[in-house]
């Protein structure tokens, strides 16, 4: 019997992809193990590896404006993901079942949130709160009114990613399904919510994950956009860098790595269908 030839693809027999493997693991997950483990570290400047603690942690939580700054941008990252992902699938479903004139056209200005540099946006923005007099109003308002301007920015670039995610989910969907439900009596309400949404439900879940981590870690337009008394993570964490890097800062970016990974987690947990056991 002749022996199976291998192809350019085949993992097992081929040496470059199993470098190419362990380069790409390394580039990715080193810096963050790196960062996780210097939050332990004892050493006060945080460069060089001196001991084992869990004092940096608890510098961290007692650390008044470093938990402000979390908490801030967490509650900012909550609104706009909900926002932005009810309105993505909205503006997803307007694009996939309607034609319009000039749609492609829409289409493209969609997309600008997406491509422009965010340094582009953070001024365009700015410039919008200052001419409408939203920049100077949210610093009279009180928490958490006062995070309207950064929260209306964040749905600004995240929708269109949502839009995106859930407009390429439905291209597979079967819309001989939408007229079985009609004929069986089914309204267009209820098709929707019984039908349409269940359909949608993987690329909801992943809009709305993408949509609260670009929230969550955003710099550049949070910067421009924040008023004096409004301090965000990303933006307390600059701050302090330019002092030197902590193990406080260390710690407190763990936590908000462990965040992350545990709404992913809840996400592709949502994202996996239930099996039914048999009866």
């Amino acid at each position: 019997m002749a022996a199976r030839g291998t192809g350019p693809l085949d993992y097992g027999s081929r040496l470059w992809l199993k470098v190419l493997f362990v380069v790409i693991f390394v580039m990715l997950y080193v810096p963050i193990v790196t960062l996780i483990a210097f939050s332990f570290n004892t050493d006060k400047r945080g460069i060089v590896w001196r001991g084992f603690t869990l004092d940096n942690y608890a510098k961290a939580w007692n650390n008044a404006a470093l938990i402000e700054a979390m908490t801030n941008s967490l509650v900012i990252a909550f609104l706009a993901t909900i926002i932005a992902t009810v309105l993505g699938a909205m503006v997803a479903l307007f694009l996939w079942r309607f034609r319009f004139p000039f749609k492609s056209a829409y289409e493209g200005f969609m997309a600008l949130p997406i491509v422009i540099p965010e340094i582009c946006m953070g001024v365009a923005l700015l410039l919008f709160f200052i001419n409408t007099g939203m920049m100077d109003a949210v610093v009279a308002w009180p928490w958490p009114f006062n995070l309207a301007n950064i929260v209306i920015a964040h749905v600004a670039f995240c929708f269109p990613f949502v839009a995106v995610v859930v407009r390429s989910r439905l291209v597979g969907f079967n819309r001989q399904l939408e007229e079985a439900s009609k004929d069986l009596g089914a309204s267009e309400w209820q098709t929707f919510w019984n039908i349409l949404v269940p359909f949608m439900k993987p690329g909801l879940i992943a809009g709305a994950l993408l949509a609260f981590t670009l929230s969550l870690d955003d710099f550049v337009i949070t910067f421009f956009t924040s008023g004096p008394e409004t301090v965000t993570f990303p933006v307390k964490v600059y701050s302090l860098v330019r002092r030197g890097v902590s193990p406080e800062i260390n710690a407190a970016s763990t936590v908000l790595i462990v965040i992350t990974v545990v709404a992913t987690f809840i996400a592709m947990k949502l994202q996996t269908p239930v099996k039914s056991g048999k009866g």
